[in-house]
């Protein structure tokens, strides 16, 4: 099985996500470029962090267009695993492949920070080997990562159990102090309708190592990694 870590003119944190998948995952990984549509075979896409095409018209909007997201669309649709990271949330938002948008934080300000997140599923190929309420320490830092959905969407999540984590406290409660950035019901992260798409703004890449003050980020890499096992 191999990762794809897509690279965007603007991406800052491929190099990061490849290195987590590469040298403490130990999983085969390569890049794929924007303006390349073939996907080399991968078994899971990364989407990562970082500003692709600057941010320009809005985060994610021009990076929607690009030709390897037309395979990343076939690819999901078709039942491949894609995670989308900070700005590969945003991407995979603009994109379509999961619903609502990330808009500016409600202090109106960069925030880059540790946060808590605590697990609301364990249904899914990513959240597979946490437990429901686990907390987890990740970091962030955007501008635009308050998740906002409409009315009927926000029903949807919470009826189908797609939403994956809710900023928390360390001790896992969920409250207006906790939330960073705004975000509708304190929402850090959701899956599409199949299950296979996750988007979130903490960076499981930038936690992956205890030397970079928490490993569990990892956790999700190394769920990934059992699910596609499995499925062979």
């Amino acid at each position: 099985m191999k990762f794809g870590v897509l690279v965007f003119p603007g991406s800052n944190c491929d190099h990061d996500t490849h290195h987590v998948v590469d040298a403490i995952a130990r999983q085969p990984v390569t890049y794929l470029w924007h303006a390349s549509e073939d996907l080399q075979g991968c078994d899971a896409i990364l989407v990562p962090g970082g500003f692709a095409y600057g941010d320009y018209l809005r985060t994610g909007a021009i990076a929607k267009f690009a030709p390897v997201m037309q395979s990343v669309a076939k690819f999901a649709k078709g039942g491949g695993l894609v995670l989308g990271i900070c700005n590969g949330f945003q991407i995979l938002c603009e994109a379509g492949l999961l619903p609502g948008a990330l808009m500016r934080n409600a202090s109106q300000n960069y925030i880059c920070k540790q946060t808590f997140l605590r697990t609301e599923t364990v249904d899914s190929p990513f959240t597979h080997g946490l437990t429901r309420g686990q907390v987890l320490q990740m970091p962030i830092g955007h501008m635009e990562g308050n998740y906002f959905c409409d009315a009927e969407t926000l029903a949807a999540l919470k009826a189908e159990d797609r939403i994956a984590f809710r900023y928390a406290t360390p001790e896992g409660e969920v409250t207006a102090k906790s939330n960073p950035n705004g975000s509708l019901e304190s929402i850090a992260g959701v899956l599409n309708e199949e299950r296979n798409v996750l988007g979130m703004m903490p960076h499981p890449d930038r936690s992956s190592e205890a030397l970079l003050g928490s490993a569990d980020g990892l956790l999700l890499f190394q769920a990934m990694a059992e699910s596609l096992a499995a499925a062979r």
